[in-house]
């Protein structure tokens, strides 16, 4: 397990504390849609950390072809009808590029400020002239007003316990997924971002935004710095 990273619960736990199973459970919510009103029709998408699938196979279902990066083989076993790598994002380097590359589940947020830089040169390497590259970002209020809970529709509540300070601007977060058979919990490091500091990390990398693409500016479509 990295440090700083905990997960419980039934079945496997990746060194990043994400659950397996709890992750073939989730369900997809607005992605697809957030996803296919910012791409082309029938774009060759380059998901990075795609887990299980959760989100790759919604794209699928969608006319898109999906190749899916994940650093962790048990997670990908679960992934079905994309071309899957089994790679940690950051040391990605496949020689070809895509018309849509994406940085999802918060990844942008890595703790390690040196990761965070190797994850979106990854993505800037990785995507075609005239592309793009879609990354989500924690909501504004992430870290606040905590413990707070959401009850899913599809039957479980998400608690959001608490978000402790752990030095250089790093927050330790801690959640806990109950369903009516099983509970799980991760324990992660988090860096939060302001906008000013997030569209500076972006251009670190050679990127820039392009537009939020949602209101609450979690989903954001970058290019390029010259596209």
């Amino acid at each position: 397990m990295r440090e700083g990273y905990e997960g419980t619960g039934p079945g496997a736990i990746t060194p990043d504390g994400c659950a397996v199973e709890l992750y073939t459970r989730l369900p997809v919510r607005d992605e697809p849609d957030v996803i296919s009103a910012a791409v082309p029709a029938g774009a060759h998408i380059l998901e990075l950390g795609s887990g299980v699938g959760r989100v790759t196979h919604a794209l699928l279902d969608r006319g898109f072809t999906v190749t899916a990066v994940d650093e962790s083989a048990e997670m990908l076993e679960r992934v079905r009808g994309a071309r899957t790598i089994c790679s940690p994002v950051e040391d990605l380097d496949l020689g070809e590029t895509f018309d849509v590359v994406m940085l999802a589940s918060f990844l942008v947020h890595n703790g390690d400020v040196e990761l965070r830089r190797r994850m979106l040169r990854a993505c800037a390497r990785h995507v075609a002239q005239g592309g793009c590259v879609l990354i989500q970002r924690e909501g504004e209020d992430y870290h606040t007003n905590l413990p707070r809970e959401r009850v899913d529709p599809s039957g479980f509540t998400l608690r959001m316990l608490s978000a402790e300070p752990v030095g250089d601007g790093v927050h330790s977060v801690r959640a806990e997924y109950v369903f009516p058979d099983a509970i799980w919990t991760q324990t992660f490091v988090s860096r939060p971002l302001t906008r000013e500091q997030f569209e500076e990390a972006l251009a670190e990398a050679g990127l820039r935004v392009d537009r939020y693409l949602t209101e609450d500016r979690i989903w954001v479509r970058a290019v390029a710095v010259g596209d």
